[in-house]
């Protein structure tokens, strides 16, 4: 099995790659996905959030809003939840890994692959990459985002640049969807056929 850790800073189209993938037929590990399930109505990590972080819990779990604020420029805060979230994300994560241990190629989507030292559980590492201008562009459409949040979003994660330089692969995800899905196709083929090491330098 190939592990292939993919990640990309916010608004860079990790998510639309992530689909393109399972489109592609590999398995994916979605972390975001996990913690929303985790912190959700019923989910196992409701009441540790909520005993952490008093009034972030409500009728359909964690309520997001609430508990960023709690976090947002907090750096203390948001380690205390870290070490909530991460253990229970690590062993989802060892699950699907069973799951799924007799395909040749699976995905793990880490939103903090580098940041985390998550590269360290992987075979390679695929970075989404675009335009600063288009990154920005796409964050500030999103609801209730503005220039600083992004501004301080941007300081928790590792530049762009330095994510490209340690990548083993990168997806450019700046110009046409046809152009990103055919890099993608070519990727998956290339690691099936020939491996790691042989894809780094085709």
């Amino acid at each position: 099995m190939i592990r292939i850790g993919l990640t990309g800073s916010i608004g860079m189209g990790k998510s639309t790659v992530a689909k393109m993938f399972v489109r592609a037929g590999v398995p994916l590990f979605d972390a975001d996905a996990e913690v929303h399930r985790l912190q959700g109505r019923n989910g196992r990590l409701v009441a540790a959030i909520e005993a952490a972080f008093p009034g972030t819990a409500g009728e359909h779990g964690i309520d997001r809003a609430v508990l960023s604020k709690y976090v947002l420029g907090d750096r203390e805060a948001l380690r205390r939840l870290e070490r909530i979230i991460h253990p229970a994300v690590a062993e989802s994560r060892r699950i699907f890994l069973r799951r799924h241990r007799s395909r040749p190629l699976v995905v793990l989507d880490i939103p903090l692959l580098f940041e985390k030292k998550g590269w360290r559980q992987v075979d390679a590492t695929v970075v989404v990459s675009a335009p600063a201008w288009k990154q920005a562009r796409r964050v500030l459409a999103r609801p209730n985002m503005n220039p600083a949040k992004l501004r301080h979003i941007r300081s928790l994660q590792v530049p762009d640049h330095i994510k490209r330089s340690r990548a083993d692969f990168v997806i450019d995800n700046g110009g046409s969807i046809d152009r990103t899905r055919a890099r993608i196709r070519h990727l998956i083929t290339c690691l099936l056929a020939h491996g790691v090491r042989y894809c780094q330098h085709a």
